[in-house]
């Protein structure tokens, strides 16, 4: 690789010299300027970022932990995350954990290495070791997608309990007292809530605990949603309507359904949650709840961009509570299924 001292050799001029035109060309002279750029393009030489963050003691890149990639809940979270960094010059450097706490583990290692600015983490290990671990060395984090006590740091997250409260609701609203609930694993903090805001949502109905099938699918994806959908029709007593944990499963599921025959809504109703593009768009369209996914991302890189900068002996962490919206769609709004039991 091209370095400043090749530069300055070529350019017979000294490496302060070159230092000076790339930082601070107000100090050389226009004639020396031009040369050491021109001997710049000619070799085309580039500074090294890392070796320039290492000498100021800050790095120019956040990082941003998600579960999955493929989901694009996570994809319009990382395009607002992505556009708030680059509004204050900063870069996103993007993983996937895969839903995998030792995955997630790997890249915070990763990222104490690389000693990023700060992160942004949708945990994947809700036993908070991953996170005790990397809290060692001493970069900021905020989480994302999570809701945390505001003193151990900051968080974004959306009221999963009142998103599973709203889903159900709009089922019983519908006539359905026989629900299924197909969640991804239940180690992860967000279908345990969305289910907890279904159970609420039955108890406040009147309707027992056991109203409520629970499906737990290996993962948050589509093909996981095939899978319980077949476990579904599979079923004795089988529910007349499914709440998802996302909209993949739902999709998923929604395949299931279309392959064997089965009419949606009119024979089973099915919500999603997230409000992806795909929702709406589906053979169906798909009843969902939404989350601000955009609006979550660009705040939490916000608040890690405040704790990271000029101001940040004055940060307070903050806890950032969105509240979902149930989008009706052509899977629920059968006709009405009061009579069925």
């Amino acid at each position: 690789m091209v370095g400043i001292k090749d530069v300055a050799r070529q350019a017979g001029v000294s490496v302060g010299t070159v230092s000076n035109v790339i930082n601070r060309p107000d100090m050389v002279s226009e004639d020396t300027r031009a040369r050491v750029l021109s001997v710049i393009e000619q070799l085309g030489y580039v500074r090294s970022e890392s070796a320039r963050q290492l000498r100021a003691g800050r790095s120019r890149i956040i990082a941003l932990l998600v579960l999955d990639m493929a989901n694009p809940f996570f994809v319009d979270v990382a395009s607002g995350a992505e556009r708030a960094a680059r509004e204050t010059g900063l870069g996103v450097m993007l993983c996937n954990s895969g839903e995998s706490p030792s995955e997630e583990a790997d890249y915070l290692g990763l990222f104490a290495e690389q000693r990023v600015r700060g992160v942004l983490v949708t945990p994947a290990d809700t036993s908070g070791r991953n996170i005790a671990s990397f809290r060692r060395h001493g970069i900021p984090f905020v989480f994302v997608d999570r809701v945390v006590p505001s003193a151990e740091a900051c968080s974004v997250s959306v009221d999963d309990i009142e998103g599973g409260r709203l889903a159900v609701d709009h089922l019983i609203e519908r006539g359905h007292e026989r629900i299924a609930y197909v969640s991804g694993p239940m180690h992860l903090a967000q279908c345990q809530d969305r289910r907890a805001g279904a159970l609420e949502a039955l108890a406040a109905a009147g309707l027992p605990a056991d109203s409520l099938a629970h499906i737990e699918a290996e993962r948050l994806d589509v093909p996981s949603g095939r899978d319980a959908g077949a476990r579904l029709l599979g079923m004795a007593n089988r529910p007349t309507a499914v709440f998802c944990a996302n909209d993949l499963l739902a999709l998923g599921v929604l395949q299931a359904l279309y392959a064997a025959g089965i009419a949606v809504p009119e024979e089973i109703a099915l919500v999603g949650y997230d409000d992806i593009e795909f929702a709406a768009a589906a053979a169906v369209p798909l009843t969902s709840v939404r989350q601000p996914a955009y609006r979550m991302g660009r705040a939490a890189a916000d608040l890690l961009i405040e704790e990271t900068g000029d101001a940040a002996e004055e940060h307070e962490h903050r806890r950032i509570v969105f509240q979902p919206e149930l989008v009706v769609r052509a899977s629920t709004l059968g006709k009405s299924n009061r009579a069925v039991r």
